[in-house]
């Protein structure tokens, strides 16, 4: 059995690759090509946590894989990962224990390709913009993710806490600076979104972390955060103005998401409103951008079928570089 760090995983696994696995991941899904039950979700509310099992199996692959990921946002005032995981990689032979991952990381990863894939499928060719909303454990992934697939000139970032912000902003300045775009902190969601192309939400929140009026034309947004019925990152004033709804997994999304699950409630929205899933764009059997002036809203709340697809072409990858460490 391999075990695989981060930094295993950050020497052979670059975003851009995160990025193909996550939609390949979702093509799968799309044809019916993976087993990816609803997650298993327990509760820990003396916490403000929660537990959860992601199971998936492809038999294209010949593999599954397991992720127990436990979302626990008061880690962060303790220094501590917001969402700990680990991921088990199965040979789909024989049933055995082929690698662990770290599945905090996979998990930063994949998510962060998500909106990565979202971005490439649906964005606009020309973007100059970005803004990222949230500085929590998913933040630099999803500020990665943005950079990959789209020359950006300047990416806004913003979070409850300013002077976090900017410790946030000037790491990623550092750790990014391959990309040669601009990472700013900024004090308030407004500013973040004046004339952006691209915009992730990436927070616990349960209210609304921006304005849908201010959003321009044009633009494509991946709401990463709201993964239960309370939680609504995504102003529902922006649903009615978009062009196309789309979903990692209309199934996982109408199972948790309130920023979709409050907007139907409300009537704000209906589900002739959905466009579909990222997959059914990944195949060619749903169109995506169809011009420079359509808003696209992306919610996604993970599917095991990324944390498969992921695990796998790390594995791979890690074998071939004999990078990890042999465990057994």
């Amino acid at each position: 059995m391999l075990l695989l760090s981060r930094e295993d995983i950050k020497k052979v696994f670059p975003m851009r690759d995160a990025v193909e696995a996550d939609k390949k991941a979702f093509a799968l899904v799309a044809e019916g090509k993976c087993e990816t039950p609803l997650r298993t979700k327990i509760l820990a509310p003396e916490h403000d946590g929660c537990f959860l099992f992601m199971p998936a199996y492809a038999p294209e692959l010949d593999a599954a894989s397991l992720k127990a990921v436990n979302i626990f946002p008061k880690n962060a005032e303790s220094g501590l990962p917001v969402c700990p995981a680990q991921v088990l990689l199965i040979d789909g032979k024989t049933g055995a224990i082929t690698a662990v991952l770290d599945g905090t990381y996979v998990t930063e990863l994949r998510t962060g390709a998500s909106s990565g894939a979202a971005f490439d499928l649906l964005a606009k060719k020309d973007c100059r913009i970005g803004a990222l909303i949230g500085t929590g454990g998913q933040a630099a992934c999803q500020l990665e993710a943005m950079l990959a697939v789209r020359n950006l000139e300047e990416v806004r970032v913003c979070a409850r806490n300013y002077e976090k912000t900017v410790r946030f902003a000037e790491k990623m300045q550092e750790e990014l600076k391959d990309y040669g775009t601009r990472i700013t902190a900024v004090r308030t969601s407004d500013e973040a979104i004046d004339d952006a192309d691209l915009i992730v939400t990436a927070t616990p929140s349960s209210e609304p972390v921006f304005d849908g009026a201010k959003v321009k034309k044009g633009c494509t947004i991946s709401c990463v955060g709201a993964y239960q019925h309370h939680m609504q990152e995504l102003d529902p004033a922006v649903l009615p103005r978009a062009s196309k709804i789309y979903f990692d997994s209309k199934g996982a999304v109408l199972s948790e998401s309130g920023d979709i699950l409050i907007p139907l409630e409300k009537g704000i929205i209906t589900e002739d409103d959905f466009t579909g899933d990222i997959g059914a764009v990944v195949n060619g059997e749903l169109i995506g951008r169809e011009n420079d002036e359509e808003i696209i809203v992306y919610e996604t709340v993970g599917v095991g079928a990324q944390d498969l697809v992921t695990a796998k072409m790390v594995y791979d990858k890690a074998v071939e570089a004999g990078v990890g460490t042999q465990w057994g």
